[in-house]
């Protein structure tokens, strides 16, 4: 595996993405940007990220200046970007960063941050401090499993593939450039090794990868089937005052969308929403008007959300603008749901407008 090493970092040095996160070849990695692009890479693509990245690190410029931000900005500013709990985690394991003096520079010392876990410790060890770590995602265990013919599906093989990847950055060249070696890693499993129609003729392992040889490389790794997604529902209310402000409120702390805000809505199950069962947790008693639904899909369920409307004279705490509403920081799924009141009153407005521009008929 020596010489893979040494073909991967090779071809790296002429193939590596530029990435905002990423230092240029040469240059020391700063520990705060890359633990922070580590954190919101998880479950996110690359693509989803890097603008969002630039906007959060123009907020947040540093670890100090994150940790003293309130939770209300980290919350506006990560809205959109899905796993909240990653934001409240960050926020948390900023502090303590600051109360500790800096970043802990291995593994165990980053672990005990909040929210890190042996993905982001081995990945931030490696390539911010250039400790012999080799971080294992979704794109590392596909290069070992085709390097090796692993046929155990996932997750079960999982562990196989983890201790193929540390071997394979044990090796002297790995060792000598572990950030180097953790990003071509990356590089590989993102751009050349990828899940379908794998680029096998461009990769610089394709001597050395045994599904290859055995005409196993799509194929790889194998999975196991998923369970169906089960069905939630819920349902939100848009409120709206004469003055064309809009109720919200923000959820507890704990648990899915922690800390964020939302429309008030009824809690979520298994079964659908009676209007006159979700009533009890209306935040106003109104002429409530079912204007649509919403769709959205978490990690382990997707939502069917109903969304009511109303209008009232004042609104019982203070609101949002309706013209702010979709930059007040909310989750993908609650912006789904202002967009569909928005777009309603709008299509209603119209309507006004146009019914009182109209001529009337002339009476004989």
């Amino acid at each position: 595996m020596e010489a893979a090493a040494r073909d991967l970092l090779a071809w790296y040095d002429r193939h590596r993405r530029v990435l905002p996160w990423r230092a240029a070849p040469g240059a020391s990695a700063d520990p705060y940007v890359v633990w922070l692009s580590e954190i919101m890479l998880q479950q996110t693509t690359v693509a989803a990220v890097a603008p969002r990245f630039a906007a959060f690190l123009d907020r947040f410029p540093d670890v100090a200046t994150l940790a003293e931000a309130p939770w209300e900005e980290v919350a506006k500013a990560w809205a959109g970007l899905g796993y909240y709990a990653r934001a409240r985690n960050l926020h948390e394991a900023a502090k303590a960063v600051v109360a500790r003096g800096g970043f802990p520079k291995d593994e165990a010392g980053l672990r005990s941050l909040p929210g890190v876990g042996p993905y982001t410790a081995a990945a931030v060890a490696a390539i911010a401090f250039g400790r012999p770590a080799v971080p294992v995602d979704g794109n590392v265990e596909r290069v070992m499993a085709r390097l090796h013919a692993v046929r155990e599906t996932l997750p079960a093989a999982k562990r196989a593939l983890a201790a193929a990847a540390r071997a394979f950055g044990a090796t002297r060249a790995a060792q000598a450039r572990p950030g180097d070696f953790a990003q071509a890693l990356f590089d590989l499993g993102a751009t050349i090794c990828t899940p379908r129609r794998p680029a096998c003729a461009l990769c610089p392992l394709t001597h050395t990868c045994r599904a290859r040889a055995e005409g196993l490389a799509e194929a790889l790794p194998a999975k196991s089937a998923k369970a169906a997604r089960p069905e939630r529902h819920g349902l939100a209310f848009w409120l709206e005052d004469r003055t064309g402000a809009v109720l919200l409120r923000r959820r507890a702390p704990e648990g899915l969308l922690g800390g964020m805000l939302e429309l008030p809505g009824t809690p979520w199950r298994d079964e659908p929403w009676p209007f006159a069962e979700a009533r009890a947790h209306a935040p106003a008693e109104a002429g409530w008007e079912e204007i649509g639904r919403v769709r959205h899909v978490f990690t382990h369920f997707a939502l069917d959300l109903a969304v009511v409307a109303a209008r009232v004279e004042a609104l019982p705490s203070p609101g949002v603008q309706r013209e702010a509403v979709l930059e007040a920081g909310l989750p993908a799924v609650m912006a789904k749901a202002a967009r569909l009141a928005l777009a309603h009153s709008s299509g209603r407005s119209r309507e006004r407008s146009t019914s009182s521009g109209r001529s009337r008929p002339r009476s004989s």
